[in-house]
């Protein structure tokens, strides 16, 4: 692997794994807001969140102040079977573009689950056996969380049960197989295991799912077992702090090189990826020390940024979740079935929300077709197959490169390609045989997700 034409192993080495994760919220002068109990509209404690998270985790997760958590050892050992992770040039792109920009993207998939998801599925699982635990439940949307949890869970022992989006369980019966293969037992959502699942289900029948609806299932599992908690892929505050790890290594790698990308882009769905990738640039920039230009980019179908409101929603579909102040298309919203399933959560971060707010960040949201047509291009380009959910990153960066091609900038341009898509190929198939369509919700459509957002005076 090459960078600038030097060896990628001669800049950044496997000693230079961070060995601390970065708290973005440390440096934010507007923290995310508290997150809510539903009954009585107050600040959640800690002790109303242990019987949910694990211990160490909960503390993670209402830290403000940290800034920097270290990495436990058993972690690390883990992380240097895939890590670092490669910074690449694309140089090949470059030259398909005939662009002056230099596109660079970090590269998460060089492992099993093909994403950037096992950072933090470690760390979780890591915390859920310190406590003595039998066992975590999840939901997961494209399939990539449920694989990266799974593999961490067989690697610690732990029991595995995950609630797969009952449309990227029809759609990705590859994905599923292989968190069956690490142990994990997977249930399409909504089901009829949970009283939720009923619920839903009698509310919406045939409906295809969302992410909220498979949170509402995992946590209720959770809760009614002893010995069990839930954990989450995005969104949270510990989750993001766990991605750091995406930022502080490229950034590492672009000092090493002498190069301060102009532009960062990222998918956002719930916000790992993102928040990871950025976390290290948006402190400078919220410190003074340097600035960047950085992108949102989201799925039309699902545009929690671009379209939704900056108001206080539960996190899942059923209601009994913590209320949690995000960008949000209400908790009731469920998306059309677009291949990005790691992209259809009805919310985003409360930290990224509070940076978008605060015009720290821009947000774009991309077609379905025309993110598959970026797909494509880099794949030709390049050589990677990658997930429809990084491809909506890709696309953004090519029209930014485009741009460039057009006004002759020599910009720098760092995307997130959060993983590959050797599990998607039947979106592929629907891409390639000109089946695939574009779905926009109408503001109707997403009126009646405004319509159920609880009523808080906060």
């Amino acid at each position: 692997m090459f960078v600038n034409n030097i060896p990628y192993k001669t800049y950044l080495a496997e000693s230079e794994i961070p060995n601390a994760w970065y708290n973005l919220r440390a440096d934010m002068k507007v923290k995310p807001a508290p997150l809510l109990n539903p009954g009585t509209g107050k600040p959640l404690t800690a002790e109303e969140l242990t019987p949910i998270f694990c211990e160490e985790l909960v503390k993670q997760e209402l830290d403000n102040d940290t800034r920097f958590f270290p990495i436990p050892k058993e972690i690390l050992d883990f992380y240097k079977m895939y890590r670092p992770s490669p910074l690449v040039r694309a140089y090949c792109l470059e030259k398909v573009l005939d662009t002056p920009a230099r596109i660079y993207y970090k590269f998460e998939g060089n492992n099993t689950s093909g994403s950037h998801k096992l950072n933090s599925a470690i760390a979780q699982a890591y915390y859920a056996k310190q406590q003595g635990l039998k066992g975590v439940t999840t939901e997961t949307g494209a399939g990539q969380w449920g694989t990266a949890l799974s593999m961490a869970c067989a690697y610690l022992g732990l029991d595995c049960k995950v609630f797969m989006v009952k449309v990227s369980y029809e759609q990705k019966p590859f994905r599923r197989e292989v968190m069956r293969t690490y142990g994990a037992s997977v249930t399409p959502s909504p089901s009829m295991e949970t009283e939720i699942g009923k619920k839903i289900l009698a509310e919406h029948p045939g409906t295809t799912g969302s992410l909220g609806c498979a949170i509402s299932e995992a946590v209720e599992v959770a809760v009614k077992n002893p010995g069990y908690r839930y954990v989450l892929g995005s969104v949270l505050n510990q989750v993001l702090l766990h991605q750091s790890i995406i930022g502080l290594e490229a950034k590492a790698a672009f000092d090493k090189i002498g190069v301060r990308p102009d532009v960062i882009i990222g998918c956002a769905g719930g916000g790992s990826n993102l928040g990871g990738l950025i976390a290290p640039f948006m402190g400078e920039k919220l410190r003074g020390e340097a600035d960047y230009r950085i992108i949102a980019v989201e799925p039309a179908s699902c545009p929690s940024f671009t379209r939704g409101k900056f108001a206080y929603d539960f996190c899942d579909t059923g209601m009994i979740c913590p209320l949690a102040k995000m960008y949000t298309l209400g908790s009731g919203f469920i998306p059309s079935p677009n291949h990005a399933g790691g992209l259809r959560f009805h919310g985003m971060s409360t930290v990224l929300s509070q940076l978008y707010h605060d015009g720290l960040m821009e947000a774009r949201a991309v077609e379905q077709t025309s993110v598959f047509e970026a797909a494509e291009l880099f794949a030709r380009s390049e050589g990677i197959l990658p997930a429809p959910e990084s491809s909506h990153a890709i696309r953004v960066a090519i029209d930014e490169a485009l741009k460039c091609r057009e006004t002759g900038e020599e910009k720098d341009i760092l995307f997130g390609l959060t993983g590959t898509g050797y599990f998607d190929l039947k979106a592929y198939e629907q891409f390639n045989d000109g089946k695939m369509t574009d779905y926009i919700p109408t503001d109707e459509d997403l009126a009646k997700g405004f319509a159920g957002l609880p009523k808080i005076d906060a």
